[in-house]
């Protein structure tokens, strides 16, 4: 997934990069708000986007050019992106689920109960550098083709905060969640170290 590590040739292989949900609420029409990348953090695939990495890609595609899929599938379109939009912490945007579909329903539901709280974003790299010393690459410019809900987002602190104001109960699914992306920050840390040794 992360093949495309060095110094950026004219065409790129697509890349997903993984990143929080943080619903800012869902209304009763499947629409929902929040942030599909976060400016300046880490992932576990060693990648930080930075701050314009997708203004021109918002300029030529917008939001109705960018889709909406579930776990990265073409084939699972679930609603529509109505805003994307950079701001001064990351990826802001908003969309809504289609009612009419079957997953897009389920989606909702599992949204809510807590479940489901990860975005995912597809862009072909454009520009990147990646630092000699950290081994950190950083995204300077993106391609922006889809941004998918997902299961398991890269970043280990990826929650879903509140849904219509209320706090989500735990169950197995959501705490076998929360305990994957405790180990998986426990294996970057210590891959981490390894390297630097």
């Amino acid at each position: 997934m992360h093949a495309d590590r060095g110094q950026c040739p004219p065409m790129r292989p697509n890349v997903r990069k993984f990143a929080n949900l943080e619903l800012a609420g869902i209304a009763g029409d499947g629409t929902f708000s929040g942030y599909a990348s976060v400016f300046g953090e880490v992932d576990l695939g060693r990648d930080r986007i930075e701050r314009g990495a997708f203004l021109s890609s918002l300029v030529e595609r917008g939001a109705p050019g960018v889709r909406m899929l579930y776990q990265h599938d073409p084939n699972e379109p679930i609603g529509a992106w109505k805003t994307i939009r950079e701001d001064g912490r990351g990826l802001f945007v908003e969309g809504v689920l289609s009612p009419g579909v079957a997953r897009s329903r389920e989606v909702l539901a599992l949204m809510k109960s807590g479940a489901l709280d990860g975005l995912s974003i597809g862009f072909r790299t454009v520009r990147a550098r990646t630092d000699a010393k950290t081994g950190v690459r950083r995204i300077l410019e993106a391609d922006l083709w889809e941004i998918s809900v997902v299961t398991f987002p890269m970043l280990p602190s990826a929650r879903v905060s509140d849904v219509k104001h209320q706090r989500f109960f735990r169950d197995r699914e959501t705490e076998l969640v929360r305990q994957m992306r405790r180990a998986a920050k426990l294996m970057w840390r210590s891959s981490f170290r390894q390297n630097k040794a």
